[in-house]
């Protein structure tokens, strides 16, 4: 058995307003990004529990942090292990949910971050 887990981000959360840039890697989608390889559209205004119930029910994922306006999730795939962080921030200022998907390890994901923002987006 692969462990491709890498090692959790000390960067991660809110920070004035802002979750934490993507890399220069092509392995990151955030809505709060001008690079147009990891820019992705916020989600829509909907509140963190409803936001947690889709993304528990997806595979492989754990919630790691949970406010009133912010979620943490990890995203474990099930073959190699790899281990993606997902991040939710509700900015009452701008009315939408801010967020980021990045991968630990490697340079691509092969579009699965951007993918996967995009599920979650049409299930909510």
């Amino acid at each position: 058995m692969f462990n491709f887990s890498g090692t959790r981000p000390n960067n991660l959360g809110v920070k004035d307003g802002k979750l934490a840039p993507c890399p220069e890697t092509p392995n990151c989608v955030s809505s709060q990004s001008e690079a147009p390889q990891s820019k992705i559209d916020p989600l829509p205004a909907v509140s963190i529990g409803d936001l947690k119930n889709v993304v528990s029910n997806m595979e492989g994922t754990t919630i790691v942090e949970e406010t009133d306006n912010y979620l943490y999730a990890e995203f474990k795939t099930k073959l190699m292990g790899y281990v993606d962080d997902v991040e939710f921030y509700f900015d009452s200022d701008a009315k939408v949910v801010q967020v980021r998907s990045a991968s630990r390890l490697g340079k691509s994901d092969l579009g699965v971050n951007r993918k996967r923002i995009e599920e979650i987006r049409a299930q909510l």
